[in-house]
């Protein structure tokens, strides 16, 4: 894959981890990458936004942020508050092209879940998708609530024609109660797929050396990892 769009269920689900897990194993085996933030919401000019983790824990130093917004809010409704123009999603697609005719891998990070609106027309993640003809990985919660997000998103991207490229658990607790390890057969059923991953929580805190070999041990070889799903199964202990 040339182009691959990473989003979530909900805000703070793990997107911004598992795109730099990504974009680490593509870097790792010699890739060129580039990683494009179409929205970034909830951080003022000075701050540190999603790009600037990716490049600490990857060391991808290629990236592009196309819009940034102070307030904590979906991208059309920060983009009014502000009294600035929201992102165009023609243009976003049109620098991705660009960009994607000179990296092996570029990796498109979206804000909030797959139907935030992105402007007034209501423009979403999965229009950009659609533009730009890529595949989406879902990266979603192991927790109680988990299952009904992760069916309507899917739902939609089936509705969509969109291409699913797997789901992938972006926080998966150190010590996992019975709703976590009980989701995980649920997951896969609703991918109709066994698991594309599952990175461990705490890993945006690692040094970019460990979080290499966390992303290597916590991502399925379609995205350039070991994962094995099967074996992460029978982790679980579901009976006693």
């Amino acid at each position: 894959m040339s182009i691959l769009v990473v989003t979530g269920t909900d805000t703070g689900v793990g997107k911004t981890i598992v795109t730099a897990a990504v974009a680490s194993l593509a870097r790792e085996r010699g890739s060129s990458v580039a990683v494009v933030k179409p929205a970034q919401t909830g951080v003022t000019d000075t701050e540190p936004g999603d790009l600037d983790d990716v490049i600490r824990l990857s060391g991808v130093r290629t990236t592009f942020e196309l819009s940034r917004f102070p307030d904590p809010l979906a991208p059309a409704a920060a983009a009014r508050l502000a009294g600035l123009p929201p992102v165009s999603l023609v243009q976003a697609a049109i620098r991705i092209k660009e960009l994607a005719g000179s990296h092996q891998l570029v990796i498109v990070e979206g804000a909030g879940g797959l139907l935030v609106r992105f402007d007034e027309e209501g423009s979403t993640l999965a229009d950009l998708a659609r533009m730009i003809s890529a595949p989406v990985l879902l990266v979603t919660r192991a927790a109680l609530g988990t299952l009904n997000h992760t069916a309507l998103t899917l739902e939609a991207m089936a509705h969509r024609g969109l291409e699913p490229a797997g789901v992938v658990i972006g926080s998966w607790p150190a010590e996992p109660g019975l709703a976590e390890r009980s989701n995980v057969s649920d997951l896969e059923m609703l991918a109709a797929r066994p698991l594309a991953g599952a990175l461990p929580e705490g890993a945006g805190l690692l040094d970019r050396e460990s979080f290499a070999h966390t992303a290597r041990a916590g991502l399925g070889p379609a995205l350039g990892g070991g994962f094995d799903p099967a074996a992460f199964r029978t982790t679980l202990r579901l009976f006693p």
